[in-house]
């Protein structure tokens, strides 16, 4: 049997990468059987015109097949229920989970930090494949003010525990996937 760090995917890339398509893509790939389970786990929320449009285009991007759950801020114990050796969970995506933490929550920067260690340390448990979506915040100029700073500072902090834990780590840009850790799927 793979071991579970072999079996699960960060994937990272900045807004509009094309990094949620090619995670869908390879989630699909990877439950090639039909009686494969394909759970979406999405962290955002529709509170607005706007991101009731972008959900509404991501739920008929992946069609019937897909059983959608949100959870705006309980990731850990929500994977620790669906992961299942018959199923492929996309979790999408990582950033908007702690951006829920720090507003929704009200959780610190050490709370956020706690969170995500929590969730690195329970990905090496979970059965089946999980694949994660987050967004790349380290690469452009330093923000200026404190809450930005340390929501850069842990999301970044977040994708490195991940990926050590994760077989396989990818860096979409311009929808071309760069594998960093693992190598490309076949």
């Amino acid at each position: 049997m793979t071991s579970a760090m072999n079996r699960h995917t960060l994937v990272l890339g900045g807004a509009r990468s094309g990094k949620s398509d090619w995670a869908q893509g390879l989630a699909e790939s990877l439950a090639a059987d039909p009686g494969q389970a394909l759970i979406y786990l999405a962290t955002g929320q529709a509170r607005d015109d706007e991101m009731r449009t972008r959900v509404a285009r991501h739920q008929a991007r992946r069609g019937p097949r897909w059983t959608t759950l949100e959870e705006p801020l309980e990731l850990g114990p929500t994977l620790s229920r669906v992961a299942d050796d018959n199923a492929v969970v996309l979790v999408d995506c990582l950033t908007m989970w702690q951006s829920n933490l720090f507003t929704l929550a009200g959780l610190d920067e050490a709370g956020v930090e706690e969170r995500g260690r929590e969730l690195a340390a329970l990905l090496p448990e979970l059965p089946g494949v999980v694949i994660l979506v987050g967004n790349e915040v380290g690469l452009g100029i330093v923000p200026d003010n404190a809450l930005a700073r340390g929501f850069r500072d842990q999301a970044g902090l977040l994708h490195q525990n991940l990926a050590q834990v994760c077989g396989r780590v990818i860096m979409v840009m311009a929808g071309l996937p760069l594998a960093l850790k693992g190598g490309l799927p076949g």
